[in-house]
């Protein structure tokens, strides 16, 4: 069973990656029912891909809460417009939690369900990066997965740190912490620093052309 902490982190990390989407979707000249939809998606996408891997029902199906969290976010958003919107960094330092929180979310629910720690990981990291990936996909953008910024290798990174410190015995708590830290952590330094993975040239077709 999920803990309290886990479950706090749980809607934090649903609030910003809602506000992630709400904020992008901004953009993108949509009313407010198709932001809600965006940020809802958002939230939910990776963690239903992980539940349906791992055969269990869907969290949202039996929980109003990420319902109302988003709604929530999408009231925060046209209340606050202007301070939550104001800086073009927002929607990534929205996500940025996000990701770190849904990633450690994740590994501590598939820990909870048995599974092994290395496919535990991958878990994480699909419920930290799907959603952004379906946010993007909804509103015609190149997913942040599929660029060279540093963005699963973050969740794989928080993940690596969960493994060392649940291995030494540290409390849940402070492991999800600092594990989630470690993503935003990645994150926030590989976007500042521009580190980035080098990206595949094109492959010349050397054939002759007719």
């Amino acid at each position: 069973m999920a803990t309290n902490f886990t479950i706090l982190l749980e809607i934090i990390g649903t609030f910003a990656f809602a506000l992630s989407g709400i904020r992008m979707a901004s953009g993108k000249q949509t009313d407010w029912f198709g932001a809600y939809i965006i940020g809802l998606a958002t939230a939910v996408g990776g963690g239903t891909l992980r539940d349906l891997l791992i055969g269990v029902t869907p969290f949202w199906i039996e929980e109003p809460m990420y319902f109302i969290t988003t709604g929530v976010a999408l009231l925060s958003a046209l209340i606050l417009k202007n301070k939550v919107f104001l800086f073009g960094k927002t929607l990534f330092l929205f996500d940025a939690i996000g990701l770190g929180l849904f990633t450690v979310v994740g590994i501590s629910k598939c820990l909870d369900a048995g599974f092994p720690f290395w496919s535990c990981i991958i878990m994480g990291t699909i419920t930290g990066t799907v959603g952004g990936v379906l946010r993007d996909v909804l509103l015609n953008e190149v997913p942040l997965l599929l660029r060279k910024d540093i963005y699963a290798l973050a969740s794989i990174t928080g993940g690596i740190v969960y493994l060392v410190l649940y291995k030494l015995d540290v409390s849940s708590g402070l492991t999800e912490i600092f594990a989630a830290l470690t993503v935003i952590f990645v994150r926030v330094i590989a976007i500042k620093f521009k580190i980035h993975l080098p990206t595949l040239n094109a492959i010349e077709d050397n054939k002759t052309k007719y």
